[in-house]
Order: C-alpha cells, then structure tokens, then sequence
C-alpha cells in the first residue's frame, strides 16, 4: 500500500491508495458526489471561461517562492475547469478516470490545495468508503481543522457558482447604461465567491469569463479602516500598479479601486487600500473570505483581468448577491432619473441656474465645497461660456440601491464649439420622488 502527503499550509495531510481499483466505486459517499448533485442541471455556456480558485490566507511574510521559481502562467479558469471535470467524472463513478486527471492537475498546480484535497480523497477512496471531504485521521483532522474547514467551503462555493448560473443574456441590475469608452465592466457577487467579466459591445453587455474570488476574512460591508471587510457598492478602477513594485503576497499584480466613494464618504465610512489583485506563488487560490477587503484571483484569472480593462473607465460593482435581468427591463427603472439628469442638462447649457441649483440637494459637497459654493461656480462657468451650449458626451450611469437609491453617471462634457471637455462624475440619490445630486466633480 503506497502513502501520498498532501500538502497544505501548516498540514500535511496523508492518504493511502489500495491496490484493488474496485474500490474505487466507493466515492458515491463522499464530497465528491455531493459535489455533482449539487452541480447537476445544464453545463456552464460554452464560451465563458470557467472559473479559478483563489488565495488561503498567508501573511506577507509567510516563506514563498520567488517570482523565478513559479511556474509559466496558464490560461485563465483552465485548472478550475480541470477540477469541475474530475469532480463529474467521480459523480459518475469513473474514479479512475477521475484519479488520473487529478493526479495530472496537482502536479501541474501543486500549490492548489483544493485540488490536492480531493486527489487525496479519490486516493483514500480506493481503500475504504469517504465519510467527508477531507477524510483523514480524526487526529490529523483535528490539527488542520481550519485549512479543512476553509477548503471544504471553497469546494462548495465553487459548485454553488456552477450550479446557480445566469440566464443567458442577463445582466446585473446595476448596468444601467454603459457608454462606449467602458469597454469592459466588472461584476463581484459576495454570495458566489464569484467575478463576472463583461465586455460592452455595440448590442450590450456579454459576459466573457467569471472567476471564483475571495473577499474580507471578516465578510463584506466596510466601514472602518482595518475591519477587514470588502465594501459593497460601485467603484472604478484607478490604476494598474506594477507587480514589480509590489510584495509576492499580491501576486501577479493589483488594480486599485476608488474606495472610499462619494457615497462611502457621506455615510462616514473610512479606510483606503482596496484592490482587485492575485495571490502569493506558493498559493493558488483563497478561502472565500481570507482578505484583509481586497477581491483576491487566483494569478492567471487576474492577469487575464489586467488584460482587459482599462484604467479609469472600467466600472466595479461589488454586492453582497447580484440581481440578473433582461436588459430590456431596466429601461422603464431609469425613465424617472433620465428625465432628472435631461432637466439638468438643459438648465445647465441655457443658463438656466434657479433649475440648476434646485437639482443639488442641500447637503450637497465636492471637495469641501458647499452647494452655496457651488451655486457660484456654476455661475462664474455660466458666465464665462457666453452662450455657448453644453453636450453630454459618453454617457453611462450605474445604480446602487440599498436604504437609498443612488446613480453614479459620468459623462464628457463639451461646449459647442470644441472638440474636447472634462469628464465629470456625479452622484444623485432619490428624494422622496425627485432626484438631487450630492456630489459632483472631474474625473479625467
């Protein structure tokens, strides 16, 4: 009888294989078929990459690896896909299959760790019946209680992401209306462990790929600096921060987000720091909440991410589960606050300030300005345009809707006569029926 350690950070975890392949239909009592009865319905839509793991909670400091050491990048979700088929296979009572496969995956990914978990139970497996995912001495158990514990539900977070798919040509609720310079659009569903990538074509939004993240180690919601919480509501990549520059703990590299936003601010939330980034070499993926706020990837998926988008333009929205819909039934949800933001832009390139100013709500603030303040630049910039119109450029606009209902729109703003003008952000939130802005200000 032959022993394999598997290894994960603190554990080594030991499985023994039986010589007699017969016992390999034994797996029907183990993870690896409850996996596949909760994965049963229709297979993920071809065309959309399938998911990756994320990072286990390992400290900066922890010992890794260097960059030199790690092995060539891989393509985007392909070792999550690699996971998904040998858990059918083993649904299917077709251990053998499933075995070599997964044999085949840990040595090309050994440091992940879901995947070594259940190489290790489809080895146990061929010598007696699994009890649990995981299923090891109650002593060496007990000592790797919290890496099982965190690996079990990343197992089940996975297959809960496979089976609870979008319909096919939905979209989250808060894509209101995107312009063409957002050519990429970022959703996080909190409740799924899961990002969706969506590319903005000319016939709306499609969703490229999604991946398997991992959020807060104390859940989501942030409100404070260090309650290591991810914050929920939509923010707007700032930069793309060269992995050079950084520590192997974020891996592949990391895109800052706009946390705290205008909203954040007015509700009092501090705290700084929040990025979309990968994870250390000697980790392939996270527990689903192991992050000190950070949306964490497994590498290939984030550098698939870094790719992509674009910087300042790519919108992210993170909730704790998102809303799918028909795109076609979001456009009566934002008639109301269409014609609120029609009535600002026609005030604004008459001249037509008492309309103008009754659209700023009275608690309205951009960068220590009061809406008094404000009241009078817009008249120094009525006055200086003399006459001259204001067009709407590449407008998109995002709701966010929780105690409040809140639009984040940015457009280009242009005088007639020119070819270019700011980009401007601003922030409207329902008041009773009426919709004010309470905050404003240039973004690019």
């Amino acid at each position: 009888m032959a022993a394999r350690c598997v290894r994960t950070p603190g554990t080594c975890l030991t499985f023994f294989t039986a010589p007699d392949p017969s016992l390999m239909q034994r797996v029907s009592a183990t993870l690896l078929v409850t996996a596949l009865s909760v994965m049963c319905g229709p297979a993920p839509a071809q065309g959309v990459d399938k998911r990756k793991p994320h990072a286990t909670t390992a400290s900066p400091s922890s010992a890794a690896p260097s960059r030199a050491a790690v092995r060539p990048a891989v393509k985007d979700g392909e070792a999550e896909a690699r996971l998904i088929e040998i858990y059918k296979l083993a649904g299917q009572a077709r251990g053998r299959e499933a075995l070599v496969k997964a044999e085949r995956l840990v040595d090309d990914h050994p440091n992940f760790q879901l995947a070594q978990l259940v190489y290790g139970d489809l080895l146990a497996a061929r010598s007696r019946p699994l009890r649990a995912p995981g299923d090891v001495s109650d002593g060496t158990a007990k000592a790797g209680a919290s890496t099982l514990a965190e690996l079990r539900q990343e197992s089940l977070m996975r297959l809960k992401a496979l089976r609870e798919r979008p319909a096919p040509g939905t979209i989250p609720s808060q894509f209101l209306a995107l312009s063409p310079r957002n050519k990429h659009a970022i959703a996080v569903d909190a409740s799924r462990a899961r990002l969706y990538l969506f590319e903005n074509t000319a016939t709306g939004l499609k969703l490229v790929s999604d991946y398997y993240i991992s959020v807060g180690k104390s859940g989501i919601e942030k409100s404070v600096e260090g309650d290591s919480r991810t914050p929920l509501g939509i923010y707007f990549v700032t930069s793309n921060l060269d992995p050079k520059s950084l520590k192997d703990f974020y891996g592949s590299g990391a895109l800052p987000i706009n946390y705290p936003n205008a909203l954040d601010l007015k509700r009092g939330k501090t705290g700084s720091g929040i990025w979309l980034h990968g994870t250390p070499p000697a980790q392939f993926s996270r527990a689903p909440q192991a992050s000190d706020g950070c949306v964490v990837l497994a590498n290939p998926d984030l550098e698939r991410i870094i790719r992509t988008v674009e910087v300042r333009t790519t919108p992210v929205v993170i909730a704790q589960s998102l809303q799918w819909v028909a795109p076609h039934s979001i456009k009566a949800d934002s008639k109301s606050f269409e014609e609120a933001l029609n009535s600002w832009h026609q005030a604004k390139s008459v001249g037509d300030l008492a309309t103008l100013t009754s659209l700023y709500s009275s608690d309205f603030s951009s960068y220590g300005k009061t809406r008094d303040d404000w009241a009078a630049q817009l008249r120094t910039e009525t006055n200086k345009r003399r006459g001259r119109t204001v067009q709407l450029k590449d407008v998109s606009y995002l709701r966010w809707t929780d105690s409040t209902d809140t639009m984040v729109v940015t457009f280009g703003e242009v005088l007639s006569g020119s070819r270019t003008g700011p980009v401007r952000r601003q922030y409207w939130m329902r008041q009773g029926k009426q919709w004010k802005i309470f905050f404003e200000g240039v973004v690019g």
